[in-house]
């Protein structure tokens, strides 16, 4: 069976290495981004900071695992970050794309709407031209009535006579 050229090709998968849904990937990133940017996270890091800071510094339960300069703090930001960056890169990518063929769709659906727009202006312009050639219901009122004026004089005219 000849392959479409409009779908894409499966990738190979090779023994040993685990099969990556890159769509599964790509949702999980746009949910992980859409998080990250809520009132929500913020409260539950400030939170998570707050009593990290006060266990490490006051000695809570007799826990110090990270002092003052709290570098074990630091680098579950920088871990946080290094993450968060690409993800939300990732989020931003899917995005654009799906961007990309909605602007797409409306291309294609504004010239259709120009075509059909098109089609009946010539339709209109050819019954306009139809129309003149047609003796319309007020100008076929407007004889009879002429008509009908002209035969009341001429038998008027002839009484007279």
């Amino acid at each position: 069976m000849a392959e479409r050229l409009d779908t894409p090709k499966e990738n190979r998968r090779v023994i040993g290495r685990p099969h990556i849904d890159q769509d599964a990937i790509g949702k999980g990133a746009e949910a992980f981004a859409r998080f990250m940017g809520t009132g929500t996270f913020l409260l539950y890091m400030t939170v998570f900071i707050i009593v990290w800071i006060t266990i490490n510094v006051i000695g809570l339960f007799g826990l110090h695992w990270d002092p003052y300069p709290f570098i074990l703090l630091n680098l579950c930001f920088s871990v946080q970050a290094s993450y968060a960056a690409p993800l939300i890169l990732l989020a931003q990518n899917r995005q654009d794309d799906r961007d990309r063929v909605l602007a797409e769709q409306d291309r294609q659906r504004a010239e259709r709407n120009l075509a059909d727009t098109e089609y009946l202006a010539r339709e209109m312009a050819a019954l306009r031209l139809a129309l003149s050639e047609v003796a319309t219901r007020d100008f076929v009122r407007g004889e009879l009535r002429n008509l009908l004026e002209e035969l009341e004089e001429q038998r008027a005219t002839a009484e007279e006579d």
